[in-house]
């Protein structure tokens, strides 16, 4: 399989000729030259052009454009064009639009509108997948493949009958066993404990999706309901795919990503192995007070999903977006440190949606790299210095990003704590993620995102925030961490349930209650606005955490002879119970956080964490606010990003070039980044 982006960084992102008149092509290839453009996304969103009547191509316009960005050296992500189906795809299969929750149909008329189990549409997509791979796959601009947009972002469910049937066949292939349907409902009554309210099911024609009703529906219904509708979009993208790999072998095959703060659709654990390159689209959260952490914990938990190895940043934006409440724009040199915030995490290559900014749709008031204003802008003259900035920095491309720390995460975890009827609608998973993974942000520490199942033993520290959902394999997993040597913390919520969603019983928190040597009687919430205290014996190990306060949460727990109490509860309903407790395991230590502690309480414990695994801060002592970053390639050069996120500047202690400027650093004269810069510093003896 061909390498890409291969040996460089690479600046681009979503090109859209089809809303310009042509001769606008020879303008956009002038200024993609002119800010460092080395790929395009091209075709996301061109259905309807490629074929404007069923069966009926049209495709020379598309050879224009790809024969003008290869003269530019513009490398083509092209894309298969079936995220949205055209008008006509609606008139002559209506039974193919999706239906909601609600059993309201909808309509065309804006993007992605039709249901992931249709054949009608399986059929029509492949015949236009066909049609671009046999007449592109020798084109010398195609560098990679582009699959669909952003699955599940608008069609993630369809509550049609052709999806009940998809969901009864998925359910069969669960849970039954080849020729014995009944046996296989017989697993599913067990599994879905269908004796609760008279849901037993007698016959398989009687399974439906979960569409609305009256009350709380069958949470492990849910689930399933959940884990179908993610491998329904997959099985979509697995048809074209493999089409791809038929017709065009040796090209890498892609789709993009949502890791971020909003979308939990997908469990892209199941999608990443079967990506070629994973790609990843990002876009700031601008309600978020650290939203530049909430950027960071995106970008390690994709390069998690892609090995470690580096991957792509198919899309983000130049400045403002169109669908958030007040869509702000980014000040000076936040679109800079944005960029290169993902490429310190492994991203070798920097999207944007989109190339030219719409003049019409719904999107024409999302930035892009040319503004609306043209060239004679702030945001231009940026656009330009990011592309000189990568291009200076294209020794990185290829090395990975350093880490000592895995954050565990799971998107089956996330489904069953946020659903409804939990001990607390105030906890969601995310806020949790999101806690500890600043607590590690703030300590300057390297975090990839890992799956449980995953091989943990190469991490000093472990964080295992609310981990409700979790399989056998999984604990074992992160036990197996501790054994060898990792400080492993788990929190609230977490092991409570089997990946059934059935509780395990005989206490909280179910799988993790022998690694951790404690035993929860009781979950105590708290309500809204609700506060515990804290308080530490002499010795403790984390004595910042005396008067520190908890939120959210509470238990009545027990500590088990041979766990220490590191921080009881001091008020509260469980006052005089632990709230953080230590065992040691093997060579490492299990921890267990029974609150949601505030972030210096979060700091604190991530600190004696770290310390106890030694393991230190990229940079050790810089300021708050500050990020830096470690990649180092196969060879032991290495590069440390730094990104100024308080405005005031830093003087960072390191020795070597700064590629961004070009000036030496050393202890006598550190690396000063400006007020909201950045630098990438090849360390000295790279």
């Amino acid at each position: 399989m061909r390498a890409w982006p291969g040996d460089r960084l690479l600046l681009g992102g979503d090109y859209n000729p089809e809303q310009w008149p042509e001769e606008t092509l020879d303008d956009d290839v002038e200024r993609m030259r002119e800010a460092g453009v080395g790929f395009a996304t091209v075709g996301v969103f061109a259905w309807a052009l490629l074929e404007p009547d069923p069966g009926r191509y049209e495709t020379a316009w598309l050879d224009r454009v790809l024969d003008r960005l290869h003269a530019a050296d513009v490398v083509v992500d092209l894309a298969t064009a079936t995220a949205s189906p055209p008008p006509w795809f609606a008139r002559l299969h209506p039974e193919a639009m999706p239906v909601s929750r609600e059993g309201l149909r909808l309509s065309h008329g804006s993007r992605q509108t039709w249901c992931p189990s249709s054949p009608a549409f399986r059929e029509r997509s492949l015949a236009l997948v066909d049609v671009l791979a046999r007449r592109y796959a020798g084109h010398p601009a195609l560098g990679m493949w582009h699959v669909g947009n952003e699955f599940g972002c608008h069609n993630l469910m369809c509550f049609c009958d052709t999806s009940a049937a998809h969901f009864r066949g998925w359910l069969q292939g669960r849970y039954g066993t080849p020729g014995d349907l009944a046996a296989g409902l017989d697993r599913l009554n067990e599994a879905w404990g269908t004796t609760f309210w008279s849901q037993r099911y007698t016959s398989w024609d009687d399974v439906v999706p979960p569409r609305l009703t009256t009350a709380i529906p069958n949470p492990t219904a849910e689930l399933d309901w959940r884990r179908f509708c993610s491998d329904a979009s997959l099985e979509q993208h697995l048809a074209e795919r493999d089409l791809l790999h038929e017709l065009s072998p040796g090209v890498p095959v892609t789709t993009n990503f949502m890791v971020g703060f909003s979308f939990e659709g997908l469990d892209y654990h199941r999608w990443a192995p079967h990506q070629d390159v994973v790609s990843n689209d990002h876009y700031l959260a601008a309600h978020l007070p650290d939203a530049h952490v909430e950027l960071a914990m995106s970008a390690d938990v994709t390069r998690g999903h892609a090995g470690g190895q580096p991957w792509v940043l198919m899309e983000h934006s130049t400045s403002a977006v169109n669908w958030q409440p007040v869509n702000t724009a980014k000040p000076p040199g936040q679109m800079l440190r944005d960029s290169l915030a993902h490429v310190a995490r492994g991203a070798d290559a920097v999207g944007f949606f989109q190339w030219r900014a719409s003049r019409a749709g719904a999107e024409k008031y999302h930035s892009a790299l040319l503004p609306h204003a043209g060239t004679d802008t702030r945001r231009w003259r940026e656009v330009v210095e990011l592309g000189r900035v990568l291009a200076a920095c294209r020794e990185v491309a290829g090395s990975r990003t350093v880490a000592d720390v895995a954050l565990v995460h799971d998107y089956e975890a996330m489904w069953t704590t946020d659903a409804a009827s939990t001990p607390s609608q105030l906890h969601r998973y995310r806020d949790e993620l999101r806690a500890w993974y600043g607590a590690a942000w703030r300590a300057g520490l390297g975090v990839q995102g890992e799956h449980p199942e995953a091989d943990l033993t190469g991490y000093r520290v472990v964080l295992v925030p609310s981990l409700h959902l979790v399989s056998d394999a999984g604990a074992a997993s992160i036990a197996d961490a501790a054994a060898a040597g990792a400080q492993v913390l788990v929190t609230y919520f977490s092991g409570t349930v089997d990946p059934g969603d059935h509780i395990r019983l005989g206490g909280y928190p179910g799988a993790f209650r022998d690694l951790l040597g404690v035993r929860v009687e009781e979950f105590a919430p708290l309500l809204p606005g609700a506060e515990v205290g804290l308080r530490t014996p002499a010795g403790s190990a984390v004595p910042q955490l005396d008067r520190a306060r908890g939120s959210v949460w509470s238990e009545w727990l027990r500590a088990a002879p041979g766990t220490d109490v590191v921080a009881d509860f001091a008020d509260g309903p469980t006052a005089g119970d632990p709230a953080l407790t230590r065992r040691r395991v093997g060579d490492g230590a299990a921890w267990y956080c029974a609150t949601r502690l505030a972030p210096a309480g979060t700091d604190a414990v991530v600190g004696a964490l770290a310390e106890a695994a030694g393991a230190r801060p990229v940079v050790p002592g810089l300021p708050a606010g500050v990020d830096a970053v470690r990649r180092r390639g196969d060879d032991g050069a290495s590069w440390v990003f730094v990104l100024d996120h308080t405005g005031a500047g830093a003087s960072v202690p390191l020795t070597g070039t700064d590629l961004v400027t070009g000036r030496n650093c050393s202890p006598g004269e550190p690396l000063e980044v400006a007020p909201g810069g950045v630098a990438v510093v090849r360390e000295a003896g790279s």
